[in-house]
């Protein structure tokens, strides 16, 4: 808690982290007025995402910024979230968001992207 206000939780994807990284002002709130939680699979994303971008330098602040704000998830979230995917196929989700989507259900707070193939579902904070 940021001086006795409860913030609020949220579940970043690699497109958020990415996005806020790159300055993207539509999700400053997120990241600076709420509590931010995301997956190793998210910071590997984000890494390479910053290796080919950026530079080493940035890939390794990007990760280790994160790093204490990873949560685990458990075999039964990866078979969630696989059957969710199946169940989804037509639209291309990764592995990582399919993940990322079933945590954030688990843990019962809503997941953050800009990625279009969640725009319309429940639990999602859509933001460009």
């Amino acid at each position: 808690m940021k001086g006795g206000i409860k913030l609020k939780v949220f579940l970043a994807d690699s497109y958020a982290i990415v996005e806020y990284f790159k300055g993207n002002k539509n999700y400053s709130k997120y990241f600076e007025k709420n509590q931010i939680v995301t997956t190793r699979l998210n910071l590997m994303e984000v890494y390479y995402s910053a290796l080919v971008n950026s530079t080493a330098k940035n890939a390794n602040n990007y990760y280790d910024a994160l790093l204490s704000q990873c949560v685990e998830f458990s075999d039964l979230t990866i078979k969630e979230a696989m059957q969710f995917r199946y169940e989804k196929r037509k639209q291309h989700l990764s592995y990582v968001d399919a993940i990322g989507y079933q945590l954030s259900l688990e843990l019962n707070v809503p997941f953050l992207t800009g990625d279009k193939e969640f725009e319309n579902l429940e639990n999602v904070e859509f933001v460009k």
